[in-house]
Formats: structure tokens, sequence, C-alpha cells
């Protein structure tokens, strides 16, 4: 109990500090996302026709730049951090009903993991930021 006690006097991250990390971290994996899709056209003919594979308009792939690059620059920076947020899961939520829905239930098959827990991560950690809020350390006042 003593290492239990010890960490307890000397813990000095807050709950500020403790959103501050959510974002970056959420926002900084994201964006390496979509950033793969901006050097990579072929990246987005995939996204693209997998829209058009359920007969959706192949342009809204489009839209995966807001959700994979411009949302997560506003997490990175505090800018409206829960409309950012609310960006990022919806873009998760589509990419695991579109692309990854045959995954679902399924574990991978490197380490025995959950098929999908990155895209439920970044999904999860979404939708934290969203009901936490940005904390202190943002452009904006309001998360």
């Amino acid at each position: 109990m003593q290492i239990v006690d010890r960490i307890n006097r000397t813990n000095r991250l807050t709950p500020d500090h403790a959103k501050l990390i959510l974002r970056l971290s959420v926002g900084f994996l994201v964006l390496l996302h979509g950033i793969y899709k901006l050097q990579n056209p072929a990246a987005m003919d995939f996204v693209g026709g997998a829209f058009a594979s359920v007969g959706l308009p192949a342009a809204l792939a489009y839209l995966v730049y807001i959700g994979e690059v411009i949302a997560p620059i506003m997490l990175l920076v505090g800018y409206q951090t829960r409309i950012a947020s609310l960006l990022v899961a919806i873009t998760m939520a589509v990419a695991i009903l579109l692309v990854h829905t045959g995954q679902l239930f399924m574990l991978s098959e490197m380490g025995g993991g959950y098929a999908l827990e990155l895209q439920v991560m970044f999904l999860a950690g979404a939708l934290a930021i969203f009901g936490l809020g940005a904390g202190k350390y943002t452009l904006t006042k309001q998360g």
C-alpha cells in the first residue's frame, strides 16, 4: 500500500492534462490516416468504391478528408473540439459499416486481439472527447 499512497500523493496529472493527452493521441493518430489518403490517391479510390458498393455516390469519399484531416487538426489545437470529435466518430462509424462489417465479430489473425480494435479505439476515443470536452488547454474556451 505504500506504493499506492506515494503515487496518490505525487500525482500531478489533472483531468485537463488527461483530456489533452486523449485529444492529442486521437487527433495525431487519425491525422496520419488522413495524410496517407492525401498522399495515395488509390486509397481514395478504395473508399469511393466502398460508397459505390452500397449505392452511394463515390464522391462522398472526399468527406473522409473532413473526418481524417480537418477534424483531427481541430482536435490537436483544441478548436471546436466537440464538433471535431463528433466528425471523427462519424467517420469511424462509417468506415466500420462500409468496410469492416464482416470483421465485427472476429479476432485479429495477428496477436489474437479484436479485429477492429484500431477503428473501435478511434471511435471510443472520439466519443470520450465529445463527452468530456476539450479541457483548458485549447484555442477556444468551450470544448
